[in-house]
């Protein structure tokens, strides 16, 4: 299975090998086209006009919401904020709820594999009201050591904050164990959905977490859109932390108070043009079905391990493939990430190289960059075969120059 054909900018660059779908994905036809029939057709500011263009926006805008709910098995649709993307929800998190909930003393749990988004809110939160911040290490392979996750956290523990999908690994990391450990000692569970979402089922309202983030361009909707999905009761608790706009319901002179769900987090005018393409990213994947898009990128990353791995020189990092998801990292011997990156792109091979915003993980890894190669629903064996000859080509480059 590879839908190339659905992805405009594939179609006029046949011969460019995508591979950094983790960093950003490709947008369907589909998305394009919605997103240019909403502003054809429909768009006006929502919630503010008494007119019937303003009340087609109001009504594009309350869709999508429900679209993107369903996607996520989200029953209460007025439990997703939409946000900027996935660092805007953690901040609003770590905020809102945080400067509000954590004292001096708490504890606040991450993981050695966290995006810096999902690391530094907390991090930060911790120095400025006096919480301890604890680190989950890794086991050998890339994965969460659950027993040490049990070690660290402890009464103390207000919040867990942990990937769902590392996207500097792959891992896939087993929440039901970690919310588990969570709810042991109350404390609250925040999930990095960034690169989960588009890769596998997610049935929020199956899970035992509080907040799930994500990002709509890596879905393959357009940047600046995203969500927060919180339980509700604890979203009416919180405070907002941006004021101003649709978020109001009344102004007096001395107080204000705020409007109901999801409206309180989305002051200013909303990104409808972007929750328009958001729900038709929805919609494309779940044509294909989350199944099927786990089972083919599953596929890839099992052949591009193994491939890469059986050359001389080349070291792959993270669990095996069962375990992880569509992302591959990798070091080849006296070359560094971004001459190897640069080389494939020579071939129309597109790849990431860096610390991936994960520099903690990496210093415990030992090496400060590696290449990333990430799937999605585009890529195929001849994506996995380009960028094998590609670092091939760099080996026999580079120990060509040193002879």
């Amino acid at each position: 299975m590879s839908h190339r054909a659905d992805f405009p900018l594939l179609v006029r660059q046949p011969t460019l090998r995508y591979l950094d779908s983790a960093a950003t994905a490709q947008k369907p036809a589909i998305v394009l086209d919605a997103v240019r029939e909403f502003y054809e057709t429909s768009y006006a500011n929502p919630h503010r006009g008494a007119y019937a263009l303003s009340g087609r926006a109001t009504e594009c805008y309350h869709d999508a919401r429900s679209r993107v709910a369903r996607f996520f098995g989200l029953r209460d649709a007025a439990c997703l904020i939409f946000t900027r993307g996935t660092t805007e929800s953690l901040n609003l998190v770590a905020t809102a709820w945080g400067t509000h909930n954590i004292q001096r003393g708490d504890e606040i749990v991450v993981t050695r594999l966290e995006h810096h988004a999902n690391f530094v809110p907390w991090q930060q939160l911790a120095l400025a009201r006096g919480a301890a911040f604890r680190i989950v290490e890794l086991t050998p392979d890339g994965q969460v050591d659950l027993d040490h996750l049990r070690r660290v956290v402890t009464s103390r523990t207000k919040v867990v904050a942990v990937a769902h999908v590392s996207n500097a690994l792959g891992t896939i990391t087993p929440l039901a164990e970690i919310a588990s450990v969570a709810r042991a000692v109350g404390a609250l569970v925040v999930v990095d959905g960034a690169q989960s979402a588009p890769h596998m089922a997610v049935d929020v309202d199956t899970l035992d977490i509080d907040f799930y983030a994500f990002s709509g361009h890596k879905m393959g909707a357009p940047t600046g859109i995203g969500g927060l999905i919180g339980r509700r009761a604890i979203l009416e608790t919180m405070s907002p932390y941006q004021m101003g706009g649709d978020m109001i319901e009344l102004v007096g002179d001395d107080r204000t108070s705020w409007n109901v769900l999801p409206h309180k987090f989305e002051a200013g005018t909303p990104n409808v043009g972007g929750a328009v393409g958001l729900a038709a990213a929805a919609g494309y994947l779940t044509s294909i079905g989350m199944a099927e898009v786990r089972r083919h990128e599953q596929a890839l990353t099992a052949v591009a391990t193994e491939r890469l791995a059986s050359i001389p020189g080349v070291h792959v990092y993270g669990p095996d493939a069962a375990h992880r998801s569509g992302v591959v990292s990798f070091t080849v011997d006296g070359i560094h990430a971004h001459d190897l990156a640069t080389i494939l792109d020579q071939d129309g091979v597109c790849i990431r190289a860096g610390h991936h915003c994960a520099q903690p993980l990496l210093r415990r890894l030992g090496v400060g960059a590696t290449a990333r190669a990430s799937f999605f629903v585009y890529n195929d064996r001849t994506d996995v075969d380009a960028l094998v000859a590609g670092v091939r080509s760099a080996q026999a480059l580079f120990h060509g120059a040193a002879a």
